[in-house]
């Protein structure tokens, strides 16, 4: 019996952009392993869009607020998008964000058992929502940013209110510079963020598990290449070393003018401020991301049903 489905070949190539026959392969290779089976083919040269698994794969909202010097970026996920257009839903996902702008970290069990406006808790109101909408909906996650001075900017792409949105951005400038110098330069930068989709500020914060498996990666292509090890070495640590440059905000290049990175931009603007402009953090919340959604196949269900 098969390991996997042709549903699973159909994620795989949406994943990799690879073909019916390399993907089958892959799988079958992988023992069914979907992610196993994205390394594979990436390793051989035929993934072709590695970014694709970010794509949204829940409903709801990403909620973005700001008060002073600190921000919140909270997802609420529903099952279907037509909750998320209802205007219960936006008022629950606009005011348990202003509701977590109050708290002191990024636990969501706590912001669940903190009050909600009119009465009860954020966790009461969700199981009232849950009931009378009749849809399963949950508060996934938040993150907050805070600067000492300067200011943190919020940016929304895909806006379906004020303030929410499939993606939710938000950028935290440390500076002792006046707003209408931060407030256009965070602008900007939420926007490469939103579009540019780094995994952490530095190199140094980029997951570890990620970077040991691009060198893994890196390492089967290398080997493949027949060339000494002495070689193959320094290709896997060029290639490591160049996908912690494209994927850290701060040596990214600046999707304005794309020959900048992010770094330069940020002290360039500093310098003509006359004041240090420090990016200490950012948010990036984008809709659904890592979850995944089940897709339902209903001509293949009638086709199943028919065939008893």
């Amino acid at each position: 019996m098969a390991a996997f489905t042709v549903a699973d070949v159909k994620s795989l190539r949406e994943k990799t952009g690879a073909g019916m026959m390399d993907a089958k392969k892959a799988l079958e290779e992988a023992g069914g392993d979907i992610e196993a089976a994205v390394d594979a083919l990436r390793a051989k040269g035929l993934a072709t869009a590695q970014k694709k698994s970010s794509r949204t794969a829940a409903e709801g909202l990403v909620g973005v607020a700001v008060e002073g010097t600190k921000g919140v970026a909270v997802e609420v996920n529903s099952e279907t998008d037509f909750v998320a257009k209802n205007d219960k839903f936006q008022d629950f996902v606009r005011n348990t964000t202003k509701v977590a702008l109050g708290q002191s970290g990024d636990d969501i069990e706590a912001l669940k058992g903190a009050a909600y406006p009119g009465g009860g808790t954020v966790g009461d109101k969700l199981t009232d929502n849950i009931a009378t909408i009749g849809e399963n909906q949950q508060v996934r996650r938040m993150k907050t940013v805070a600067v000492s001075q300067g200011t943190v900017v919020p940016y929304v792409h895909n806006a379906a209110a004020d303030g929410l949105g499939k993606i939710g951005v938000l950028v935290a400038l440390e500076s002792a510079a006046s707003a209408d110098v931060l407030e256009p330069l965070g602008k900007q930068l939420a926007m490469h963020i939103a579009a540019a989709f780094p995994q952490a500020l530095d190199a140094d914060g980029l997951d570890a598990d990620v970077i040991e498996r691009e060198r893994k990666i890196a390492a089967e292509k290398a080997a493949e290449s027949g060339k000494p090890e002495n070689v193959q070495e320094k290709m896997v640590e060029g290639a490591v070393k160049k996908f912690a440059k494209e994927n850290a905000l701060l040596s990214q290049v600046f999707v304005m003018d794309n020959k900048t990175p992010i770094a330069e931009v940020v002290a360039q603007a500093g310098k003509e401020a006359g004041s240090e402009i420090v990016l200490k953090d950012y948010v990036r919340f984008q809709l659904g991301e890592g979850i995944e959604k089940k897709e339902e196949d209903f001509a293949a269900e009638v086709a199943a049903a028919v065939a008893g």
